[in-house]
């Protein structure tokens, strides 16, 4: 049986009771004159909570529970609820060179910086009243499982950001059970990174030097210390513009000019601990002195061909992924010539100036492969900056994606602390997105949870 409530209205005068003759007060109202009478009542009708009164020791003791300020790094560090703040605390720990060779891009910077705005340029279109309870932000990529979306992207010279470099960025993969890209410009070997993170998923990144047999010597190393996937990087015929390192006189190892001299007295405890930690050695050589744009160009081959990665494929029994992809085409073409996976990516803005930018691209590579039935994984990197990012990448199509100045902002910062809470963030930013998207596990998510603003 349907009961009627019938609301009661406060602003409506009740109707006199009937008992009250005409021109008599009520029971308990107050008496005086029209003005005394009418502050009366609206004395009586202040709510009790509202009166004003002095306040007792045992309501203000619960107020003064004063914390003792902590000012540790780790204090720090867990206070960073952003990516962008990691980024502020990264600035000021780091010599300008290093953070500047990690930070910036080629030329005017212009790719780099439409990379970061084209996930800004996106609407979200959540759906409600979902079980969100529980987030599995677990997948398979390459045929292993990883407990995020997301992994680090090969980064060279990590030493030189901060002393802990390569060990820190695997150890931390290592315990977040994603997997840990070194590059051939990384600054601890092959077999280093493998003892250090000795149950992490590691990847090992290949530029194909004009040196076939220096090549292979790496292919052979990676494989033999247990990495089971090769990311070659293919945008790299010439090294990029980066202006900011030709202004800063960026060197191998740094130099100390007079300008480093009076940069590193605001920051001593980056040079205490490079040079008192071992000198900067890289995975594909011992030793180097000169520019990063001479080592690059004298490394890399501007002939390479689809026939080079014929050959790669031959000689790599593992997972092969072609890094560098960005156009449509070559990522269908790569696929054919037997890669497993493609990485959409301009080098994070840091080769061509004004190059497509890997998040645009997306669901144009999803619907060729889409179209040509091919189960080659989709990943992408550049710009991604929060966990909200990552989602929306994946919800366009991508099936992986990979960080790089999202973690060495988080090196930087901290160290192996420091790539823990950026790891952290990007996981509590993905749950949240996740929750608010009205989807509980990747799976869920589809190209109508996201609409590019323009489009």
């Amino acid at each position: 049986m349907t009961h009627t409530i019938q609301p009661n209205n406060p602003e409506t005068t009740p109707a006199p009771d009937s008992t009250d003759a005409p021109g008599t007060t009520p029971a308990g109202a107050p008496t005086g004159g029209s003005v005394a009478g009418a502050v009366n009542r609206a004395a009586a009708a202040v709510p009790a909570a509202l009166k004003r009164r002095v306040p007792k020791y045992s309501d203000l003791a619960p107020l003064m529970q004063f914390k003792k300020p902590e000012f540790s790094r780790a204090a720090k560090l867990q206070r960073a609820s952003t990516i962008w703040e990691l980024r502020d605390m990264a600035k000021r720990r780091t010599p300008q060179a290093p953070f500047d060779y990690t930070d910036g891009a080629a030329e005017a910077e212009i790719t780099l910086r439409r990379a970061r705005e084209a996930f800004l340029d996106i609407e979200f279109r959540p759906g409600i009243l979902r079980n969100v309870s529980s987030i599995d932000l677990s997948t398979e990529i390459l045929g292993k499982p990883s407990r995020l979306p997301v992994g680090i992207a090969p980064t060279g010279f990590t030493r030189m950001m901060q002393s802990e470099g390569e060990y820190a960025g695997s150890q931390a993969a290592e315990a977040a059970g994603i997997p840990y890209t070194l590059s051939t410009m990384g600054t601890a070997s092959i077999e280093d990174v493998a003892e250090a993170a000795p149950s992490g998923r590691n990847w090992f990144q290949l530029y194909l030097w004009t040196d076939r047999d220096r090549s292979l010597e790496m292919i052979e190393r990676a494989a033999k210390a247990g990495n089971d996937t090769l990311m070659v990087t293919v945008d790299t015929a010439v090294a990029g513009a980066r202006l900011r390192d030709v202004r800063n006189g960026m060197t191998i190892p740094p130099a100390l000019t007079l300008k480093t001299v009076l940069d590193a007295s605001y920051r001593p405890a980056w040079w205490f601990n490079f040079l008192t930690h071992e000198p900067l050695t890289f995975a594909s050589l011992s030793r180097y002195t000169g520019t990063v744009a001479d080592l690059i160009n004298s490394m890399f081959d501007p002939t390479l061909t689809f026939e080079d990665l014929d050959w790669l494929r031959e000689t790599w029994k593992g997972k092969l992924v072609v890094k560098g992809i960005q156009t449509v085409d070559d990522a269908r073409k790569v696929v054919d010539h037997g890669a497993d996976g493609v990485v959409l990516s301009n080098h994070g803005g840091r080769q061509l100036d004004r190059a497509p930018i890997p998040f645009h691209l997306l669901p144009g590579v999803k619907e060729a492969f889409t179209k040509d039935n091919s189960d080659a994984a989709i990943m992408l990197d550049t710009g991604i900056m929060s966990g909200a990012d990552i989602i929306a990448a994946l919800a366009l199509g991508a099936d992986f994606t990979l960080i790089g100045r999202a973690y060495l902002y988080g090196l930087m910062a901290g160290g192996r602390a420091g790539v823990d809470r950026a790891i952290q963030i990007l996981e509590k930013d993905m749950t949240r997105t996740m929750a608010l998207l009205g989807v509980s596990k990747l799976s869920e998510l589809t190209p109508d949870h996201v609409r590019i603003l323009g489009k």
